[in-house]
């Protein structure tokens, strides 16, 4: 008998609940439209948990290592020094741990197999502890979880898929569009025992200054956006995979970052049901399997200005009661500022459970968060009741994505799923239909291989998310390049010297266009000395923001201004064969972009885009 084989019949033996009753898990999520006999079941299994357990299943925490078992060396002391413990699996046992997600900085995603085989051992150390005092009902599997969004934020790279982001998608306007995204991006993670996804993001981005959510929106209008996260959640649906929208009640209106601060949104009420409810209200129609909230402070839904994730009324009152939401509420990262401001660390995991949440994600001292739950309890602020709820929710969950019964991958899983050619092709299409091309002076573009050439590419250099296989100047070079042209490239950086400058100026002689990568061009920029002193050798300058949309307001000199939304390799390819005239340039802008003389007035609005 296989080993896999093995360990499924340990679990469904261990954990004494019958097959049967969660091998077909209703989608409802409601145990009034559940299925009874599975919930009688997780019932059950939760009378028969120690408390210890049962507050283990509540964490989901990040590990260090590629594997579960023999970590390298830095990741065993990362492990020792934050969770007590050696490895990964000596932190599931230890925690009783109901989940884990993974990080590319933690070393957890270094290639789909190793992620795969990562998982696997995640799971055997869940599902058959070594530690006798450990009781048969502790072998519960895990739901491993991660933030893919795409485009800005991605946690697996390259050989995997990789996707255009949410604005994109927004630009791109099409629902079926961003399912099939989100059918794809779902398929790769299950692939890799990856069952839930902290994604599609569902904040609307009416702020232009927001630092944090911007382009990992899809946009600006409540209404599309809600239309784009419904879509998604089918799409993910489809993969079997949860998808969460987040950050609720809404983060898309803000100037601070909640990772660093904790942020205030000052809408009313009413602004709050317009603009930020429609697409929380969509994913909550369309089935969502997990909501995350935002540590910011809305004073107009709690006059406490508690952090929503650890404000009751925010979501016991607004997300269960009026929207009706009996899903999973997981906190975002309880390492953040924003939900560290008021409170210490100790108190933070007790006030999130008595607000409402389920799961408590990535507390930063581990052993301190688990160890107050667990006190709580015991002195009595938090009941075993309350306790429960929760883990029905998360057992409920597990068991609708068939983890009792079919908690592994294999590697001919991965080979058949991740990063295949038509996955590829299909990214490459979608893809094609976001680039927005904003400016075009005297129909520049498209750019012609027979008198345009020679193209010197220079720009920005941001940190490359795990969708690059190089700097933007490097990948737009190597795509120019395999389109015919012949392309010079010098990356000039986010912040270009004056030295840098000139030696930009030096090469563009001779040259028969400059294709600059600008980079979230803010008022005073250097890249703005760097784009006017390239318009001033004569040489027709495109402008390309791989990042937010705004820059063109900065740079109305240049002959022709394209948005792609983001730096990773394949929307990067999108705008150099809009550049070459390979594709009609087919997206649309889903925010406003506003004049940087006078941010009152609109300089293009949401919908605008040219076409060749």
């Amino acid at each position: 008998m296989s080993h896999r084989n093995a360990s499924r019949r340990t679990l469904l033996t261990a954990t004494a609940v019958a097959a049967t009753a969660l091998a077909a898990p209703s989608a409802a999520h409601a145990a009034g439209s559940g299925d009874r006999g599975r919930d009688r079941k997780l019932r059950e299994l939760i009378s028969r948990m120690s408390l210890e357990e049962k507050v283990g299943q509540l964490f989901v925490m990040h590990v260090y290592g590629h594997s579960a078992t023999e970590p390298d060396q830095a990741d065993i002391d990362s492990n020792l020094k934050e969770l007590g413990v050696r490895t990964a699996a000596e932190a599931v046992a230890k925690y009783h741990l109901g989940g884990i997600i993974y990080f590319g900085w933690a070393h957890n995603t270094r290639a789909p197999h190793q992620i795969a085989d990562l998982s696997n051992g995640l799971q055997r150390a869940a599902l058959t502890p070594d530690a006798p005092e450990q009781s048969p009902t502790a072998r519960i599997p895990l739901l491993i979880s991660t933030d893919q969004e795409h485009g800005a934020v991605a946690r697996v790279g390259v050989p995997a898929t990789l996707l255009p982001g949410a604005m994109a998608l927004g630009a791109a306007g099409s629902r079926s569009t961003a399912r099939k995204a989100a059918r794809i991006a779902g398929t790769e993670l299950r692939a890799l025992g990856i069952r839930q996804n902290y994604a599609p993001v569902a904040d609307v981005n009416v702020n232009p200054a927001n630092p944090v959510i911007a382009v990992r929106s899809f946009g600006s209008d409540p209404e599309a956006v809600a239309g784009l996260v419904a879509a998604q959640v089918k799409g993910y649906q489809g993969a079997d995979i949860a998808s969460t929208s987040k950050h609720f009640p809404g983060h898309g209106d803000t100037k601070d970052d909640s990772h660093s601060k904790l942020p205030y949104i000052h809408h009313t009420r009413e602004q709050w049901e317009t603009l930020d409810a429609p697409p929380f209200r969509a994913a909550v129609e369309a089935g969502i399997d997990s909501i995350m909230t935002a540590h910011i402070v809305v004073p107009a839904l709690d006059p406490a200005e508690d952090p929503a994730t650890l404000s009751r009324p925010i979501l016991t009152g607004i997300l269960r009661e009026e929207l009706g939401y009996d899903g999973v509420v997981v906190t975002d990262s309880l390492g953040m500022q924003g939900v560290r401001t008021k409170y210490g660390d100790d108190r933070v995991p007790v006030l999130a459970l008595k607000a409402g949440v389920d799961q408590l994600l990535n507390p930063p001292k581990p052993e301190i968060a688990w160890n107050a739950v667990l006190q709580a309890v015991r002195e009595g602020e938090l009941t075993e009741e309350r306790l429960d709820e929760s883990i029905l929710r998360v057992l409920r969950l597990k068991a609708k994505l068939d983890l009792f019964s079919d908690p592994y991958v294999s590697s001919r899983g991965v080979d058949r799923a991740v990063g295949t050619r038509a996955h590829l092709a299909a990214a490459d299409r979608i893809a094609d239909e976001t680039t927005t091309l904003l400016l075009n002076k005297d129909g520049l573009l498209p750019l012609s291989r027979r008198t345009r050439r020679k193209v010197l590419v220079v720009g920005a250099d941001p940190a490359s998310p795990s969708g690059t296989t190089g700097p933007p100047t490097t990948v737009l070079g190597r795509e120019l390049t395999d389109l015919g042209f012949s392309p010079t490239v010098l990356p000039t950086g986010t912040a270009p010297s004056a030295a840098k400058i000139a030696e930009a100026v030096a090469a563009a002689a001779g040259q028969d266009a400059v294709l600059v990568g600008t980079y979230n061009v803010g008022a005073g920029s250097a890249q703005i000395a760097l784009v006017e002193a390239l318009v001033a050798t004569g040489v027709p300058v495109v402008a390309v923001a791989i990042r937010n949309p705004y820059d063109v307001a900065r740079l109305p000199s240049v002959g022709a201004s394209l948005a792609a939304y983001c730096w990773t390799d394949v929307e990067l390819r999108a705008a150099a064969r809009v550049v070459a005239g390979r594709v009609e340039p087919r997206g649309k802008l889903p925010v406003p972009v506003q004049r940087a003389d006078d941010p009152g007035q609109v300089l293009y609005p949401v919908g605008y885009g040219l076409t060749y």
